[in-house]
This record gives structure tokens, C-alpha cells and sequence, in this order.
């Protein structure tokens, strides 16, 4: 199936049977409809944990990996090209029990891509997310770059 024509739930459906998140133990909770965000588990098992019995740090980052570029892609539509070009995590505190991910696009930052980018050059722009758990304890800041052009018209 082509990414274009995928449904928010499908993608929900189908990113949590691929096995990078299926076996760390990650679980898409939402994607919206409308494509403006995405929430994201990872509880805390034994096939999951470090050498400390903490959250493993690449689950952490793996959890946020897909979702700036799926969000913004589909914020920008057909006419853009969108990849991750570079990640980093900074470790905050210790993971010790479920974290969550939540990514929210909103038209100021589609915006701001589409002026970067309206004479057809590339665009770089970071897009961050804390790790949290359920009480809001920031576990880890994830930032992601994202490498973004209009596609050239033909």
C-alpha cells in the first residue's frame, strides 16, 4: 500500500505489528484523523529494560522515530519531499516504568515550511518531543531534523 493512501487507523493498525515496535515493546495508542498527531507507549518489560533495568535508551528513541516526518509529510501533502535528516536524544532522568510520546502539528509550523520553502530549496527544521511518563516526568528530549522541498513542478 502506498504511504499517500494510507488511513490514520491503518497506519495505527500496521506500525504496531512492525517488528522494530512490536518487539521494544512500542504501541501507536493514536494517530489523529486528521493527521495532526500521534501518541505513542512503550511500557516497561523484561525484554525491553538495560543492563540497570531502565528504559532502554534506543526503545526511547525508537518510539519517536517515524512520526515528525508521517505528521508533517501529510501536513504538506503530495507536492513536498520530506525525510528525517538527523535525531538526538538527551537522556533526562531514568525510565522506570510506561512513557509516552505525544507529536502535535499545528498550521504555524506548515507554514513556516511552506514560506522556507517557496522557492524551491531545501528547508531544515528540528521538531521536538519530551518522553514522559504518566505523571509528566520528562524521561527523555527527543529533537528531530527534518529535510523538507517542494518537489520541482514539471
Amino acid at each position: 500500500m502506498k504511504p499517500m493512501t494510507m488511513t490514520p487507523s491503518r497506519l495505527r493498525r500496521v506500525m504496531n505489528i512492525w517488528p522494530p515496535f512490536l518487539f521494544a515493546g512500542i504501541r501507536v495508542l493514536d494517530i489523529g484523523a486528521d493527521w495532526r498527531s500521534a501518541r505513542v507507549a512503550l511500557r516497561l518489560r523484561w525484554y525491553n529494560r538495560n543492563y540497570v533495568g531502565t528504559q532502554f535508551g534506543g526503545s526511547l528513541f525508537a518510539m519517536t522515530d517515524p512520526f515528525w516526518m508521517i505528521l508533517v509529510m501529510r501536513g504538506l501533502g503530495r507536492d513536498y519531499i520530506v525525510w528525517d535528516k538527523a535525531g538526538e536524544i538527551d537522556f533526562v532522568a531514568p525510565g522506570r516504568e510506561a512513557v509516552y510520546a505525544t507529536f502535535h502539528l499545528d498550521d504555524a509550523l506548515l507554514d513556516e515550511i511552506r514560506a522556507a520553502t517557496a522557492d524551491g530549496g531545501k528547508y531544515l527544521r528540528w521538531c521536538e518531543t519530551a518522553v514522559c511518563t504518566a505523571g509528566g516526568e520528562v524521561v527523555a528530549r527527543v529533537r528531530k531534523q527534518l529535510y523538507v522541498r517542494r518537489k520541482p513542478t514539471t
